[in-house]
């Protein structure tokens, strides 16, 4: 209602639009109260609670907690209209299947600060609350209440009170009466009628005395065991916490038609907050001792009754006293069958979807039975907000706050964050906590080593307890289980207006602390059992501090850009497209690495060109440059732009480097891509791992037709990689193994062509699927579709910006054609493989091609084979012939 009013003196047109209340569902958050009051009431009426036995597990709570502006008190509020009559309930939430009457009591405990003394507030509004509903006494509370009243309040009139505290309602005038009337039953009980006008402790004492002498008409009236020793206590703010004993008693005598059960929804819970859980202590006597009757509460913060370790600063604490509150209820040391069942109480109060943000958005402000709020600009608001429902109606208030000023609002306007929020965010936050909530804004995800480490700080306590907050989510599988409410962390991303606000300076250093535990985290874990996931997290937190605090000190993240390389896998590092030409370090860094990533998704053109731009900087250092002339080197190999790709590894190798040994495996390559055979077969020796070795070894047998030798090499490859946890490697050598055995036996091709698939799920590795792609062409050889598919592949591959492979696929098309002995098919795709290879390089796929169908070559080849002529033709017509054997024995 509150802001229903502030959008109708927002403007001097009010009836220009209408303003609703956009409630927007929760109804799993009624379902649950709705099951849970349904069971209450069915204990109640089954009388199952016995209001005497304090020893008995408490299930008359539900707790609802959440970060600031996520909507707990407009949920209190409409489950309190809900339970008062039905027109206020949401149509969506449906009618509660309980008949019994139910008294709704929402106390704002924001309005009941700080001070014990302020339970006082919460008892008399739940008195106030029974008097309208009620309409007869609660006789044994009454006279406790009457006697505290003129004990601690002397001379001052209870309405009186009343009214100047603000608890003044409907129903305040009646409260006096009553309790007036409840001192005049016991008065009668006890046969002492001059007691009625007479000081509450004569009566007091009367009744006590009546009491312990067991007279029955006193112990009608007031005959719970504790009575008597609760009325001869002094009547103290503690003993008032103890006299809601004495309401449930009174409430559980109530006649059959005059019964009811009270539900207290007990609002901003964290607002009880202080040092020793003095308030807090206060109101968990409240519940424990109303077994009788339901709660509600809603805060911040989950209600941590049921922790043991909070034994001595509240009485009642422990998962078996609070069964639903626990954690979880396996945490239960001894199982209780009391306890067993009860089901969960407690309730995290999450973020709307997006949909119910559009929804919200779309009923908050209409005019013409349309929403006023445009499409783009509920989209913008939506995406902005990350759900919380704070975030939204600070949108609407500012969309009112512009058209007011008389310029039509855009999307762009609401591409912001609110102060409000993080005034919202920052309320109950100590100093320290502050201090930890910024520099924990900085990190996309943590953990409480790198939260502490972060902030400076040398122990993990208030990283703890940061992270019990509910505006810290947590998911226990992930590697760093902690993350910061997204809409608040923005918000204080771009706070400018806290008195506290850090400077450029202050989120410097937080950036630097942040990268180093980062390089620390990862350098330790690498050092035990390389994690390629802790690797990849690294790099993506680490490179976007670096990059957006123009951080220097980038050590880790050169060593750990090397690592994230060496395995080809190509997880996506996920930062952000920076539009500008890299001006530090660590843009160049992030533009290097991302450059390389996306290369598996962009067209090489690009791939080269950025990395080009990179280079031209001069701000890579020295070992990354390294790093860059590589990849950019192997762009323009498959780009077919072969001289250009052998001066960059030339380069790289002559420098000595960490890819000097890789350099020197591509020029290999190139080599045999010159169709120069003995000068790449010359090089494996001197490879090693690193260079892959048994990769360079098997694409020259696979070449030459030798099946077996080739098989043998990638199967060692593949071994060597496994050994070396490689996955990209290991995925690499399957399909080159896929490839030679296609050739030569395709049902066992087939079988390795699944299992390199499922190896290079999830490793983004474009060229290589699009090879197996191939792989399949070649296997599927001599049946009808494989022209067909050709074509379809070849779309893709340019599409790719992977040229090179467009040889593969009429190579696969020249087998298939040889097989089906189609010569002049046969004879149109040498044509094409002669225009694809007129460079010379893959000048040899023309030859075996050749050899395929049995031509003779028209002149005298370049090919320098590491057997003769006459060998290679020998073997590759040999495939075809085996193929065609093949093919007639399976018709």
């Amino acid at each position: 209602m509150a802001d229903n009013l502030r959008a109708l003196f927002s403007s001097n047109d009010p009836s220009a639009f209408d303003v609703a209340e956009a409630f927007t569902d929760r109804n799993s958050q009624w379902a649950v109260v709705a099951a849970a009051l349904e069971e209450h009431l069915r204990r109640v009426a089954g009388g199952s609670i016995d209001v005497e036995d304090l020893e008995a597990p408490r299930t008359n709570v539900i707790v609802f907690h959440g970060v600031g502006g996520v909507g707990k008190s407009t949920l209190l509020r409409k489950i309190e209209a809900a339970l008062t009559a039905a027109e206020h309930r949401p149509e969506q939430w449906g009618a509660p299947t309980w008949t019994d009457r139910v008294l709704p009591i929402r106390i704002d405990l924001s309005k009941a600060a700080s001070t014990g003394s302020d339970f006082e507030r919460v008892i008399l509004t739940i008195r106030l609350a029974l008097a309208g509903a009620l309409d007869r006494t609660v006789p044994s509370f009454d006279v406790a209440l009457r006697h505290y009243w003129e004990h601690v309040h002397p001379g001052e009139p209870l309405d009186e009170y009343v009214r100047r505290s603000g608890l003044a309602g409907r129903f305040a005038n009646l409260l006096p009466g009553q309790m007036q009337a409840g001192v005049g039953e016991v008065a009668a009980a006890l046969a002492l009628p001059g007691l009625v006008g007479s000081a509450a402790g004569q009566l007091t004492t009367a009744l006590v005395s009546a009491l312990r002498e067991r007279q029955e008409r006193a112990r009608a009236l007031a005959g719970a065991t504790r009575t008597a020793a609760l009325l001869e206590a002094t009547p103290d703010l503690e003993a008032l916490s103890y006299y809601p004993h004495l309401l449930a008693w009174d409430l559980n005598q109530l006649p059959a038609k005059k019964r009811l059960t009270p539900v207290v929804l007990l609002d901003t819970f964290e607002d009880t907050a202080d040092r020793h859980r003095d308030f807090e202590r206060l109101l968990q006597r409240l519940v424990w001792l109303l077994p009788n009757v339901f709660f509600v509460i809603g805060g911040r913060s989950r209600l941590q009754w049921a922790d043991p370790a909070l034994h001595g600063q509240l009485d009642w604490t422990g998962p078996t006293a609070w069964p639903g509150l626990a954690a979880a209820p396996s945490s239960l040391a001894v199982p209780q069958p009391r306890a067993a069942g009860s089901g969960a109480r407690q309730f995290l109060i999450g973020d709307l979807s997006p949909e119910d943000c559009e929804a919200h958005l779309a009923r908050r402000l209409v005019q013409d039975g349309q929403p006023l709020i445009g499409a783009d600009i509920r989209a913008a608001i939506t995406a902005r907000s990350h759900g919380l429902p704070l975030h939204l109606d600070l949108a609407v208030s500012r969309f009112l706050e512009i058209r007011r000023t008389g310029r039509t609002p855009t999307a762009a306007d609401f591409d912001c964050t609110f102060p409000a929020l993080l005034a919202r965010t920052l309320s109950d936050l100590t100093p320290e906590e502050r201090h930890l909530l910024r520099s924990v804004s900085l990190l996309d995800a943590f953990d409480l080593e790198l939260a502490t480490r972060t902030a400076g700080l040398t122990q993990q306590a208030l990283a703890r307890r940061l992270v019990e907050r509910p505006l810290v989510t947590e998911n226990p599988y992930a590697l760093w289980p902690y993350h910061l409410h997204r809409a608040i962390r923005s918000a204080v991303r771009d706070d400018e207006h806290s008195d506290d606000r850090w400077t450029p300076a202050d989120w410097h250093q937080a950036a630097t602390r942040a990268l180093a535990a980062l390089g620390d985290q990862w350098t330790k874990a690498a050092a035990l059992a390389p994690s390629r996931m802790l690797l990849v997290a690294c790099l993506r937190q680490g490179l976007r501090l670096a990059r957006d605090h123009g951080l220097t000190g980038l050590g880790w993240l050169i060593e750990a850009a090397f690592v994230y390389t060496d395995d080809s896998v190509w997880e996506p590092l996920a930062l952000a497209a920076d539009t500008e030409a890299p001006d530090t370090p660590a843009d160049a860094v992030a533009e290097l690495l991302t450059a390389i990533v996306r290369r598996q998704r962009e067209h090489r053109q690009r791939t080269a060109d950025r990395l080009t731009a990179v280079l031209e900087t001069g701000l890579l250092p020295a070992e990354l440059t390294e790093m860059a002339l590589y990849y950019r080197a192997k762009a323009h190999k498959d780009l077919s732009q072969n001289d250009a790709a052998r001066t960059g590894m030339q380069q790289v190798a002559d420098s000595e480097g960490r890819l000097a040994v890789k350099a020197r495996r591509a020029l290999a390559n190139l080599a045999r891509l010159a169709g120069d055979f003995p000068t790449a077969l010359a090089a494996v020796p001197t490879l090693g791992w690193k260079g892959r070795h048994h990769r360079v070894l098997g694409d020259i047998h696979w070449s030459h037709a030798d099946t077996a030798a080739a098989v043998a090499a990638f199967e060692a490859g593949r071994a060597e990689a496994e050994q070396h946890g490689a996955a990209g490697e290991r995925a690499m050598m399957q399909v080159r193994l896929a490839l030679a055995v296609s050739f030569a036996d395709p049902a066992r091709a087939a079988d390795e062509l699944a299992l390199a698939h499922q190896l290079l799920e999830g490793l983004d590795q474009r060229s290589n699927t699009l090879l197996a792609q191939v792989v399949a062409l070649i296997k599927d050889a001599g049946t009808n579709d494989v022209t067909t598919r050709a074509q379809s592949l070849q779309t893709d591959i340019e599409a790719a910006g992977l040229p090179f492979l467009h040889r593969f696929v009429e190579l696969a098309l020249a087998f298939h054609h040889a097989v089906r002995g189609e010569d002049q098919d046969l004879a149109a795709t040498i044509g094409r493989l002669r225009a694809l290879t007129a460079t010379g390089d893959f000048a040899y796929f023309t030859d075996i091609a050749h050899f395929m169908g049995g031509f003779t070559l028209p002149e005298p080849s370049t090919t320098r084979w590491t057997r003769s002529e006459d060998d290679v033709r020998s073997a590759w017509r040999g495939l075809v012939q085996a193929r065609q054997e093949h093919l007639l024995v399976g018709n």
